[in-house]
């Protein structure tokens, strides 16, 4: 099953400008203002899960509108009608739309989602929860979640250190980076301060 963006628009709806009068700009007509951009997931059919497993996992988090398929949708997309087309959701207060695709497209690590975390504490939550039930590890702070879906599990300070002008602080850091799967803290202190 493969839905073309025009076809997708039609089935998911777009959205209708208004006319152009007077030489202002088009203005969407829209009820509720939207966020500029949003990323949109494509699953093969577990859009609703995922959405499910990402807002159990991050606060600030909720299910939003779910479409399901009329029949018009079903013919085209291979789904039974009344499945679930596209789920609406947002993780700690960024909004996301899911689709199920079908099996055409997979994801892979040129695209992820950074989480910048605080603490140690943060990135094991983090690195647990996403790695659960079938996620993998990978170097960096990288990981896979259960979805194939890429996430880096970022401290904030190993930013700042890597920024740090003095190159062979930041250098140590890097190093000490590229060693670790999951990000430690502690180590990278060490490493920055020539330990």
């Amino acid at each position: 099953m493969f839905v073309s963006v025009d076809r997708h628009r039609s089935i998911v709806g777009g959205f209708v400008e208004t006319p152009n009068f007077g030489g202002r700009k088009p203005k969407v007509n829209r009820k509720v203002r939207m966020q500029k951009i949003t990323p949109f997931l494509w699953f093969d059919d577990q859009a609703e899960d995922a959405a499910k497993f990402y807002t159990s996992i991050f606060n600030d988090s909720k299910i939003g509108r779910i479409l399901r398929c009329t029949e018009e949708a079903a013919e085209t997309t291979g789904l039974p009608v009344g499945s679930v087309l596209t789920v609406e959701f947002e993780i700690d207060g960024q909004k996301f739309v899911a689709l199920n695709g079908g099996p055409q497209f997979k994801f892979n690590e040129s695209v992820s989602f950074v989480v910048n975390c605080e603490t140690q504490k943060e990135v094991d939550y983090f690195w647990k929860q996403l790695t659960a039930n079938g996620g993998e590890e990978s170097a960096c702070g990288w990981l896979k979640d259960k979805f194939g879906l890429s996430w880096q599990i970022t401290p904030i300070v190993l930013i700042d250190m890597l920024h740090d002008p003095d190159r062979e602080k930041s250098g140590r850091v890097m190093q000490a980076m590229l060693q670790m799967q999951k990000i430690d803290i502690e180590k990278l202190k060490a490493a920055y301060d020539g330990e």
